[in-house]
């Protein structure tokens, strides 16, 4: 099994122009998001929600430019692949671009 956990992405487009003076302006744009995969997971649901918890640090992001956040996590099977992952196989051929590992020593 592996856990995969998908975020969000968005931008502060108003932070472009800012001078770095008084607050920044705020004006945030969804730009998608990104897929981590913990492999070799083989926990509870419980465990699942404390490993996303331990693991914040190297996927989220919160500034005056730029957001990362989770949406949610899920585990799956070990042959799962995410859309993405699926969508180069079905038209590459091959997955030039998987999602991004992450590591957890507890977890594998």
């Amino acid at each position: 099994m592996k856990l995969l956990i998908t975020t969000q992405v968005r931008e502060n487009y108003g932070a472009h122009d800012w001078d770095g003076v008084g607050e920044c302006p705020q004006y945030w744009k969804s730009k998608g998001g990104n897929e981590y995969v913990l492999r070799d997971f083989n926990g509870s649901d419980g465990q699942a929600e404390y490993a996303v918890n331990e693991l914040r640090d190297q996927f989220e992001s919160n500034n005056d430019y730029f957001q990362e956040y989770v949406l949610g996590w899920q585990i799956v099977e070990d042959d799962f692949l995410t859309e993405f992952e699926h969508d180069q196989l079905e038209c590459d051929g091959e997955i030039r671009w998987p999602a991004k590992e992450i590591h957890y020593s507890i977890f594998g």
